[in-house]
């Protein structure tokens, strides 16, 4: 996938993301690494635990979908860090 599909599916899955577990999203940058890092940690669990080694592939459905749930199990863990840290 090249960086520009990379950039956009971060940044809808990140817009997504954030306005499924807070309520806003967080700014165009902020939304595109969250979006990035999602779809890293999606396609990772979907790897391991579904057996589709190829969840990420290019600028389509499946790959927004599983970019959107790495978001937002990103989103979920950090919120939960950041709680027990205060």
């Amino acid at each position: 996938m090249g960086l520009l599909a990379w950039l956009v599916v971060g940044l809808i899955a990140g817009f997504l993301a954030g306005l499924f577990v807070k309520g806003s999203g967080f700014g165009l940058i902020g939304d595109i690494i969250v979006g990035v890092v999602g779809a890293l940690v999606g396609g990772w669990l979907a790897a391991t635990f579904l057996n589709m080694p190829d969840a990420i592939t290019g600028f389509n459905l499946t790959t927004i979908v599983v970019a959107f749930v790495g978001a937002v199990i990103l989103l979920f863990v950090v919120r939960l860090f950041s709680r027990a840290r205060r």
